[in-house]
């Protein structure tokens, strides 16, 4: 049986003695591996004690890396927190996802408020002529 581990008891280890996260709901303590891991131990470390999944993610680790994590496995987080993980992914996806093109529509509109202005300058030079 898998044992359950809580958010709140990998936060209690967040140093290179003792480095718990996790990823897609499980718990891995991979205090060991903090000397081996490529990109440093203090990339590792950056994460250590929380729900890494976006960050470990983001970097864009290879299958081979998510097949290295599956001897560090101790445990799951509990279903509610499992849960409650995906939502507030889900939440900063969408927000993501509609902030990116945010910024396009005031600049179309400042473009066109040059352009016309623009065009209403030349307009009334030519008519005081």
């Amino acid at each position: 049986m898998t044992k359950t581990i809580s958010l709140k008891e990998i936060e209690k280890h967040n140093t290179s003695e003792s480095c718990w996260l996790a990823i897609d709901g499980i718990v891995y303590d991979i205090s060991e591996f903090l000397d081996q891991h490529p990109g440093g131990e203090e990339v590792v470390l950056e994460t250590a004690g929380t729900d890494a999944s976006g960050a470990f993610d983001d970097v864009g680790h290879s299958s081979d890396a998510r097949d290295m994590l599956k001897k560090y496995k101790i445990g799951e987080l509990p279903a509610e927190e499992k849960e409650k993980l995906k939502e507030q992914q889900a939440v900063a996806a969408s927000e993501a996802k509609s902030g990116a093109g945010g910024g396009i529509v005031p600049l179309l509109v400042i473009v066109a408020a040059v352009v016309a202005g623009y065009f209403y300058y030349e307009s009334q030079k030519e008519n005081s002529a």
